[in-house]
Order: C-alpha cells, then structure tokens, then sequence
C-alpha cells in the first residue's frame, strides 16, 4: 500500500515512482562512495568541493552523509565547483603519489566522450584517432554498448565458469559461426588470449606429437603482450630488457621474409610447434603481411604438423574492413586470438581454434572473469553491429578515404612522408629518418589542435578512429593534420 512519495505526499504514477526510486539509490549510492573516499581540506572528488557551515570541511571531520542538503550532524551543505586548476593539480598529484610510473602520459586528463569525440577536464574537444589503441570500435558512451551493458547489469554481471552463462555460449556460436574456428576460450585481454594460444600449442605438441622441447617461431618487430610468454614471443629487446631470463621456446625470423621462415624450419625440423603471428603489424610500425609469406607460412605448417597461431588483437573485428585480418592474406590459422575491438572498451579476450587443435581439458586453463554476463553482453553488443555488410563497407570507405590523403600528403612532402601503410582504420605514416621530425612531434602539436594520435614507434604515425567515424568528421582530422605537417615544416 506505502506509496513512493517525494517531497510531499502526491502520489506518482507507478512508472515515475519505479524512476524516481532509481534515481534515489543512484544518488544515495554516489554520496556513500564520496564519503568512503578519503576526506582532504577541500576536497576535488568529482570536481566539486564541499564546504559545510562557514569553513572548510577539515581533515578531522566525521563523513558528512548529505540527504535533502542537510548534514548528518545538523550543519548546512553546498557543494561548489572547484577551480580547473585545483582539480588538474590534485589529479597529478594522485598520479604521482599512488599509481605506478609504467607509462609516459600526455598532458591530457580527459574526461568524457561521445562519438568519436573526447574531451577534456577544461572542456576541450579532441577527434579520437587512438580509439583506446584499436579499442573503442563503436566510439565512445555507444547508445548500443550502453543498452546492452546496462541490461546486462541490472540483470547479471558476474558469475563463475563453473556455471553454463548464456551469454558466453551465444558470443562463442556467434564467432564459431563467422569464422574457421570451431571452439572458443575467453579471457580478459590480448596478452591473456595470446597466453592461451601458446599453452595450447604446447599442450598440443605433447598430446598429439609427442615434443618435449618445441619452439614456437615469433616474427621481428612483433608484439605480442607483457606477460612473460608473450614479452617473450615479442620480438622487440626493448620490452624484455631487464626481465630475463625469459621463457625458453621461442626463435624470431624476419616478418614477410619467406627465407627467413624456411631457414629456420631448417633448423629446428619437427621442433617447430607453432608459427605466431600478427596479420599486420601494429606496435611494430603498422606493416601489413605480404600474402606470398603468410602462404608459405601456412604450407610450411602444413608439412610439418606445426600450429598456425594469428594474433588478431589489434586488427581483428571489423578494424581492416573485413571481420578478420587473415581474410586479407588468404589464409586460415589453426588458432587466432582477439581482444580490444571486441567489447569495445568493456575488458574481453577470446583464443579460437579449429576442432583438431582443441586439447584443453578441465583443469588445463581458466580465468576467473574471462567469458563473464557482462563482458559477453558487451561482445555480443559489438559483433552484431560490426558484422552487418553494411557496417564493415563504411569502415571501407572512410578507410579509403583516410588513405588516399594520407598519399596525396606523401606524394606533395615525399622529402618527410616516405610511406603509408596500413589496412582499413589502421594506418600508418612513416617519416623520412633524416628529416628532423619523430612521431611524438606529431603527436604533441596534432593534440594541441584537437586530433588524438599515437606512435607507432619514433618514425611511424598511427592513425586509428573508431570505425563508426563519417566522412565529414575524417575531413575534419586529416584537415587538422594537414595543417600540423604544414606547421612543422615551417618551424623546421
């Protein structure tokens, strides 16, 4: 019988009283969470400070739980923005004191997004063209990440993988479906998917081929992931400096150098239990693979018994224009992995392979939130807006349209732009070495204008927006971009 009342004793109608009850719990939920925080003279949480009676809430004050602007302890509220300022320098302050140094940031504190927008804690607006690293597919606060998201919350978000979650089962029939694949394992990242796929080789090599001792062939310039199988697998010495020794197993050859791969199956034989590789490479300088190598890869495999592993991380889901990187090559993989586009943002990590490498038993691998409701939801969000024919020809289109500036650009300064390189919404820029100019002064001036870039290494400018980017707001970025070139040639 106990109406809902607010404010008074109208009654509401029952949609708005279930509303207004909503938005009572959110509330009362975001002051709980401010009052567990610890409390500083004026305190910058949110960027608000808060202020009670004449003075300044001390250090040594009770938590003040608000309701209907009045203190617990009978002392009048306000709650008043703080100055930019404050708020930036406390955040910076935060950073220094609590959170590992393990990356050089920007001098960006961004804050919210919408589209393929960000913006920052002073309200300027940037073009995303960093998209989280090949992340944010759908850009950002996607209306149909959110739904799916939110429903997915309010219902069930997390249990264990002792229990069958349906989500996980449609995502899994979804990418079996639309892929070589015949199984999947989830996880929650890249470097956990790519962890997956070397454990199976191994344990397959064991089961099926009896090696004891394989070796599991890696590309230069690769990357792979920071755990110590896949820092190994990586084939840069500057990720795995200081972290010997590293996990044995592993031998690099040179990427779209179809001698090198022979020569090393040459030397290892029946040793070689997989062949790992990125159908582009990104962190390595955005270098596609050549179709003749991968070819080769794949027969050399084929003779041997030896696993062809696809890291699909980066490129995979939509980001070339087709669903799967390998599509590009003409190829397919015993095994790949994906991850990033995937959920959009939301933390997902999948390993896929086909029937005769699926090995694990119970006990041989898991993961405590791989494949949970709500990373599911998110993924299965994602790969049925992505996977549409009609998605996938935008993705084209603003990818040729990228391109084709990107060229004109190189073509008019070819004595700075010796290259571009790419598939898709992954492109590269190279920079001529001798020509004074590194990626990072790209990047420094391009986010002083408004357009978020990322390097590819010193000499490589990568370009990734999220694949729902128009036509009109791609003309917008590289018109930024062409006045920074411009820009930097002049101050040369």
């Amino acid at each position: 019988r106990s109406p809902l009342v607010q404010r008074g004793s109208a009654l509401r109608p029952v949609g708005c009283r279930i509303e207004e009850e909503q938005q009572r719990r959110a509330e009362k939920g975001r002051r709980n969470e401010l009052c567990r925080l610890k409390r500083r003279p004026a305190s910058t949480m949110d960027g608000y400070a808060f202020v009670f009676g004449g003075g300044v809430a001390g250090p040594k004050r009770r938590s003040p739980l608000v309701q209907r602007g009045l203190a617990r302890h009978g002392r009048v509220v306000r709650m008043v923005s703080a100055a930019p300022a404050e708020v930036a320098s406390q955040e910076k302050e935060n950073f220094a004191n609590f959170v590992m140094n393990t990356y050089g940031r920007y001098d960006v504190t961004l804050t919210r997004g919408r589209g393929v927008y960000l913006y920052d804690d002073k309200d300027k607006e940037y073009l995303d063209f960093v998209s989280g690293i090949a992340t944010c597919a759908l850009g950002h606060a996607s209306p149909i990440l959110n739904e799916a998201v939110a429903k997915q919350m309010d219902r069930l978000h997390h249990v264990s993988n002792l229990f069958y979650i349906p989500e996980q089962g449609a995502l899994a029939k979804w990418l079996v479906e639309h892929s070589p694949a015949d199984k999947v394992f989830f996880c929650n990242s890249g470097a956990e998917a790519n962890e997956a796929a070397i454990k199976l080789a191994r344990k397959y090599s064991a089961t099926k081929r009896k090696i004891a001792d394989g070796v599991i062939l890696t590309a230069s310039q690769s990357f792979h992931g920071r755990t110590m199988a896949t820092v190994t697998a990586t084939g840069q010495t500057k990720y795995q400096k200081d972290f010997s020794p590293l996990v044995p197993g592993f031998d690099y050859v040179q990427y779209n150098d179809e001698q090198s791969l022979e020569q090393a199956f040459q030397k290892y034989g029946d040793r070689i239990i997989a062949v790992m590789l990125e159908a582009c490479q990104g962190e390595g300088g955005v270098k596609p693979g050549k179709q003749s190598f991968f070819t080769r890869a794949r027969q050399l495999c084929d003779e041997t018994g030896a696993l062809l592993i696809m890291d699909e991380v980066q490129v995979g889901v939509g980001r070339t224009g087709k669903l799967w990187g390998f599509e590009k090559l003409g190829i397919e993989p015993d095994v790949f992995t994906l991850a990033k586009g995937l959920g959009g943002g939301v933390p997902i990590g999948a390993m896929l392979c086909k029937e005769k490498a699926n090995v694990f038993q119970p006990g041989d691998h898991a993961s405590t939130f791989g494949g949970n409701p709500l990373s599911c939801a998110a993924g299965l969000a994602i790969v049925n807006t992505i996977g549409k024919p009609s998605f996938l020809k935008n993705v084209e289109a603003r990818a040729d349209q990228l391109r084709n500036k990107l060229l004109s650009l190189s073509n008019e300064h070819s004595n700075v732009i010796v290259d571009v390189r790419g598939w898709g919404l992954l492109q590269g820029v190279e920079l001529n070495p001798e020509c004074d100019l590194v990626s990072s002064d790209f990047v420094r001036l391009s986010t002083a204008n408004g357009l978020l870039l990322v390097p590819a290494g010193p000499t490589v400018v990568r370009f990734v927006p999220p694949l729902i980017i128009t036509e009109q707001e791609m003309t917008k970025a590289l018109g930024i971009f062409e006045k920074v070139l411009n820009t930097l040639l002049e101050e040369k």
